[in-house]
């Protein structure tokens, strides 16, 4: 979209987990947009704190000034974070918390003097932004094909994808034979491993296996690579937990996340790191204009406040459950339907043609978009998801409503889901 995009609905409104367009129509909100509205839409408070700092002072210069609602803000989020002792970093977005990561990591090795770490490791059919550096370490090929002569060094190694597990012994021992993948890709160019604890919109909410993310873990510890962790989607309770890593136990050397931080009502992104990460880098040669945005600190503050406030993330464990059985009871015994997976508020259906096979549909039928279009026409906003299969096919409908969602609204998710999927592939 350049400037108006024909056809689409203009919002006029919303609260809690609906919208509302200009002519009175009300959607059900089931992906919180791009998976972006955490605490819902129409929240005063916030509102009124990005205001008051607004008539306070509505643009400081990070490298002039320090403020008070930045510092406030830190406060509040460190005890929260998967750290002893973080150090925040905040930018505008998910792809410049990437960015700002890929450059911590480079800075990090570079002041120890390992001047031959630059390498990225990612994985296959990850999404971690649009920006360049962010796009090099995806691996969802349609993103990265136009440009592939502008992307640079990054590697790519196996995800933990279970409905397509190629690992020879699968389901046992699968996060064994991922860590060992990487491991053997390992050599002293590499700097880093970034990856999602559960992948976002590009393979569905795919969610590891227990043994993934420790043996992961080890192997980038003992081959004195940073771990990165990408929370941009699962980070600030989507997962039932305030970060998604804290299901294994996972504590990493720098953790990016963004979306729910402001649940949509700025853009703020965090780049967040160990102290012993940051005190190696010393100066660190970085920034963007909105960086340090006293204005996004006092949004990201609020937001933090009302999760809290109404215990927003054991919220999304309670009612992700429901979602998982409701999606499970309404489709289960679709022809169509693979798989149902997810944890939390973040959930997904993998469309096939076939289920013995797990063959995709043709991206030419384009199945995803006819779905989500059937379901606006239903009253349901979903986000979808496309190429998982092999890069190029393979459709999803991808599941993160606001975390205020309530019971009755989840069955009804469930419910304009369902009914659209049969109306576009039949019974």
């Amino acid at each position: 979209m350049f400037t108006r995009s024909p056809g689409l609905p203009r919002a006029a409104g919303g609260t809690g987990a609906e919208v509302f367009d200009v002519d009175g129509r009300r959607y059900l909100d089931g992906s919180g947009g791009a998976v972006v509205t955490s605490i819902g839409h129409g929240v005063t408070e916030v509102v009124d704190a990005i205001a008051e700092q607004a008539r306070q002072i509505a643009y400081a210069h990070g490298t002039a000034f320090a403020s008070k609602a930045l510092d406030d803000y830190a406060d509040a989020l460190a005890p929260l974070l998967p750290f002893d002792d973080p150090r925040i970093y905040p930018v505008s977005g998910g792809s410049e918390a990437v960015e700002t990561a890929l450059k911590m990591a480079r800075a990090h090795h570079l002041a120890r003097g390992d001047q031959d770490r630059h390498v990225i490791i990612g994985r296959q059919g990850a999404y971690h932004g649009n920006s360049r550096g962010a796009l090099d370490v995806s691996g969802r090929a349609g993103l990265r094909n136009p440009y592939r002569p502008w992307l640079g060094p990054a590697w790519h190694t196996s995800a933990p994808y279970e409905y397509r597990c190629p690992a020879p012994n699968h389901p046992n021992a699968c996060g064994a034979w991922h860590a060992a993948k990487l491991d053997r890709m390992i050599t002293e160019e590499v700097a880093a491993f970034i990856a999602e604890p559960v992948a976002g919109a590009a393979l569905g909410a795919c969610v590891p296996p227990d043994d993934y993310w420790p043996a992961v873990a080890e192997v980038c510890r003992r081959r004195g690579v940073l771990l990165i962790v990408d929370e941009v989607m699962t980070g600030f309770g989507r997962t039932g937990r305030w970060f998604a890593c804290e299901h294994w136990g996972i504590r990493p050397d720098i953790l990016v996340t963004a979306k729910g931080a402001a649940s949509g009502y700025w853009p703020l992104g965090l780049a967040v790191c160990t102290a012993e990460v940051r005190d190696t880098i010393g100066a660190f040669v970085h920034g963007f204009t909105y960086s340090h945005h006293p204005v996004g600190a006092a949004a990201g503050h609020a937001v933090l406040k009302v999760l809290r406030d109404r215990d927003l993330v054991a919220a999304a464990e309670h009612r992700g459950r429901d979602l998982a059985h409701a999606l499970r009871d309404r489709l289960a015994d679709h022809p169509a339907v693979g798989d149902i997976r997810g944890l939390g508020l973040l959930q997904a259906v993998e469309l096939v043609a076939d289920i013995e096979s797990k063959k995709p549909f043709a991206r030419a039928e384009r199945i995803a978009e006819q779905v989500v279009a059937q379901a606006k026409e239903n009253g349901l906003l979903v986000y979808h998801s496309t190429g998982c299969a092999d890069g190029r096919d393979g459709d999803l409908l991808l599941f993160g409503p606001p975390l205020v969602i309530t019971e009755t609204q989840v069955a009804e998710l469930a419910d304009k889901a369902a009914a659209a999927i049969r109306q576009v592939l039949g019974r």
